[in-house]
């Protein structure tokens, strides 16, 4: 069988959904601009690419009409390049990478770009398509199936003993983690620089025209953050049919809604090495996994053991994690329940300090769980997402030197 390896990634910065940089830019410009950005980075032939496959968690809109095809066209692609769209909600651009490397390890193709992208700003809004957008024939079996994630989190919090202190410590230190990050530098070769016009409003919120600006950094972190400013923060859940009033999930340790895309060029060995191409690390397996969905956040729990297992591996074998931040509560339980290293978890901060755009946040924590590792000189890395509807997944990737 073939190996998959990845040779290239890229993504644009993380905006604020709504008021960001990328509150009036269309999908297909952000999914292009980095699916260009990686295969420029790898000076190929933009025609020996076989496939664009792109995931996002909301299908519609600007993102429907199979988004991985839209992509390939705006990223300047010759036409005989074909492109798929991927839905697994928050792990959409975790698993076209997986699809990706698994198409090109059986042999079927020698060449993809797997990534993601979510523009919130212009999904999530008024204009969403709502119409029957919930079965009772799901209901009936599953009564929790279209919970929302903030009671999720609320719920995983509630039942595991997670305090509110330990989740406000949590997005503290995540904010903080990211501030050094960007403070170093070490997103800086991660971003493509991409120059859009941003909408602006009055001071009644009405829209008052656009203003021309060069999003180059992200835009989520908080560095003055103290644990005070988080403390005092209201929980903002109520109303739910398993939590009356949430006591734990606040703007401040909870993701941040955000607007952006990343891709990855994922190649066969051979093809890499005939090319002359180095190498950022080579795709082993991933797992997935199913769990209550009222208690979604837990979901990498049972995806990790799953997916070490299959490679003779335990949790002290990996060097460095990436586990999406969707709550500080899930987030703490994996780690705890797992008992995965802090040292080696989330290292440059996640999606609390850095933003989560839902399709797109798997493929920007590969692009940079490979460099931080290979700046840590580690061996292995997972990458690992709780997802919406009860689910986990984890994929594993060996770093080489």
């Amino acid at each position: 069988m073939k190996k998959a390896v990845i040779v290239s990634a890229a993504r644009t910065a993380l905006a604020k959904s709504f008021r960001g940089s990328f509150n009036d830019t269309e999908a297909p410009v952000l999914g292009g601009a980095v699916v260009q950005e990686v295969v420029k980075r790898a000076n190929i032939d933009p025609g020996m690419v076989e496939d664009v496959i792109m995931g996002a968690a909301v299908q519609q809109g600007t993102q429907g009409y199979n988004i991985g095809r839209l992509c390939a066209y705006t990223a300047g692609l010759p036409q005989s390049v074909p492109g798929m769209a991927i839905d697994r909600m928050c792990a959409s651009g975790l698993m076209t990478i997986s699809v990706a490397a698994n198409n090109i390890m059986t042999g079927d193709m020698d060449v993809v770009v797997a990534g993601g992208v979510e523009s919130l700003s212009l999904t999530q809004t008024k204009h969403k398509n709502a119409y029957r957008a919930r079965s009772e024939a799901v209901i009936e079996q599953a009564p929790s199936a279209y919970i929302p994630m903030i009671e999720t989190a609320e719920i995983v919090a509630e039942r595991y003993g997670i305090s509110r202190q330990l989740q406000d410590e949590y997005a503290l230190q995540s904010q903080q983690r990211t501030a050094a990050a960007q403070e170093a530098g070490l997103f800086d070769d991660e971003i493509v620089p991409l120059t859009v016009n941003k909408l602006t409003f009055d001071e009644n919120r009405k829209p008052a025209g656009h203003v021309e600006v060069c999003a180059d950094k992200d835009e989520c972190n908080r560095p003055s953050t103290d644990y005070q400013s988080l403390a005092n923060l209201k929980a903002v859940w109520s109303g739910g049919d398993y939590i009356e009033q949430g006591q734990h999930i606040t703007a401040g340790n909870a993701s941040q809604f955000a607007d952006g895309a990343a891709a990855t060029l994922v190649m066969s060995e051979e093809k890499a090495k005939e090319n002359g191409l180095d190498i950022m690390g080579v795709y082993k397996g991933m797992a997935v996994a199913g769990c209550k969905p009222e208690e979604m956040g837990i979901g990498p729990i049972y995806a990790i053991p799953k997916l070490l297992n299959r490679f003779g591996l335990q949790v002290d074998d990996i060097g460095l994690w990436e586990i999406n931040e969707a709550f500080a509560s899930q987030v703490l339980y994996c780690r705890d329940k797992l008992e995965i290293p802090n040292d080696r978890l989330n290292v440059n901060g996640g999606a609390i300090s850095i933003g989560h755009p839902f399709g797109m946040s798997g493929a920007r924590m590969v692009g940079h769980g490979l460099r931080e590792a290979k700046r840590r000189g580690v061996r292995y890395l997972v990458v690992a997402m709780c997802i919406g509807g009860g689910m986990g997944a984890a994929a594993l990737f060996e770093v080489t030197e």
